[in-house]
């Protein structure tokens, strides 16, 4: 029988599925898809920051871009299909209150990642398309106060080894053709509709009538992932609730002079003040999302599988319009170009890296919209959780560590703790 079953051939669980076929587990990853990455993976904007609230947070996706760097070398696999490419375009981060700077840039500096604080002046002289105004707090762009001029103005800093991963559906199944190549099984269009705890094991049953068993099953299904969850009945003990969440990003020209002459791609931008974001595309392009402003309802599911997948106007307008009030020279199309998927995300913000009180059963979970650029890392941290538990280790009382190969970083998954307390200091935004 397989030792492992992942649940879930998105970015995060085929990258689970690499490693610990690579550490020597026999694994079988389960997808209910057509292939590996056509979920919420393929809806990401694949950003890869390092912008976040703690320091593992920040560890984790600095060493995760080395990952990226050298990407033929991190899957130790030659892919038909082609591969991935990480761009380089560095990373705008715009002020904002609820975020200070200064705690933001501590942490920065504490990991060994290069940044660059800039003045309101500073960033007019770099970014001369850039509006420096203070828009804060959030308005809807249907309120009159949205448009009122701005009477302050703020900075930001920008960390120069930022970017993105050009094809996220790509990248997942780079992920998964190493996995194979390292002994893994992937089946496809599988749906698990039961799952039994037994003396052994774990006895799943899927859609098709057939049942597989394992010793250990890692449940990385994305927007299914609590539905999963309560199928197992595990989770009880969980002190951070994930549920799936309905995102839109959208597509537009890039302004006339967002990049240089030479054809290099202008940085991402993060900008909170205005509660947008955009990255950079290929061939001429800018992908608008949103930050989740407070203004603007979420909208949560009860079920994935009942999310429209078709863009909307109402929040087209919301997203594209804020962006074009940083980037006055914006062109805004009348006609909504982009994508919708389902998101998988926790109370605050952080991913779930964990295992439960059911032995057996881990969770990678929470992890949609902000965790795609640390997946290549995501799978060695649950390889290595996977192992040490396993082998007997209390990772509740005494938290595993993985230290980075390429940066050093000492990553404590304790942060990403399925008991711990709610991250005050989480931005509360997916970015990308």
């Amino acid at each position: 029988m397989p030792e492992v079953v992942v649940v879930g051939a998105g970015v995060i669980g085929s990258s689970i599925a690499l490693e610990l076929a690579r550490a020597g587990h026999d694994v079988l990853v389960l997808e209910r898809a057509g292939g590996a990455g056509h979920g919420s993976t393929s809806a990401s904007s694949a950003i890869v920051r390092f912008t976040y609230s703690t320091y593992d947070g920040v560890a984790l996706a600095w060493e995760s871009k080395s990952c990226w760097e050298s990407w033929a070398e991190h899957l130790g696999h030659h892919d038909g299909e082609g591969l991935a490419a990480f761009r380089r375009t560095g990373m705008l981060t715009l002020d904002v209150p609820v975020v200070p700077r200064s705690r933001v840039v501590r942490l920065l500096e504490q990991v060994g990642v290069p940044v660059e604080e800039l003045s309101a002046d500073q960033l007019r002289e770099r970014f001369p398309l850039l509006d420096v105004g203070r828009y804060w707090p959030h308005k809807p762009v249907t309120d009159d106060a949205f448009w009122v001029e701005s009477t302050e103005v703020l900075g930001g800093f920008l960390t120069p080894d930022a970017g993105f991963v050009d094809d996220p559906r790509l990248a997942a199944a780079n992920l998964a053709s190493a996995a194979l190549a390292h002994g893994a099984q992937l089946r496809l269009r599988s749906t698990v509709v039961s799952a039994e705890q037994r003396p052994d094991g774990w006895r799943l049953g899927l859609a098709d009538g057939s049942r597989v068993d394992a010793d250990v099953v890692v449940n990385a299904a994305g927007p299914w992932s609590s539905a999963f969850n309560r199928l197992a009945g595990v989770g009880s003990e969980f002190t951070i609730g994930v549920r799936p969440l309905r995102q839109e990003v959208h597509e537009v020209p890039a302004p006339v002079g967002w990049g240089d002459a030479s054809g290099a791609l202008g940085p991402a931008v993060g900008d909170l003040d205005l509660g947008t974001y955009l990255r950079p595309g290929l061939h001429g392009t800018m992908l608008v999302g949103g930050t989740e402003p407070a203004c603007d309802p979420l909208e949560w599911l009860e079920d994935p599988d009942d999310a429209d997948l078709r863009v909307t106007r109402e929040r087209y307008d919301a997203q594209v319009t804020r962006a074009a009030r940083r980037l006055p020279s914006l062109q805004v199309p009348n006609r909504p170009v982009g994508i919708a998927g389902v998101y998988d995300a926790a109370d605050d913000w952080t991913p779930v890296y964990d295992r439960t009180d059911a032995p057996g059963f881990f969770v990678a979970m929470g992890t949609s919209g902000n965790q795609f650029k640390n997946a290549p890392v995501v799978g060695r941290l649950m390889a290595t959780l996977v192992g040490a538990v396993q082998a007997g280790h209390d990772h509740d009382a005494d938290p595993v560590r993985y230290v980075g190969e390429h940066t050093g970083v000492v990553i404590g998954l304790g942060t990403f703790s399925r008991k711990r307390a709610r991250n005050p200091l989480s931005s509360g935004t997916v970015m990308g």
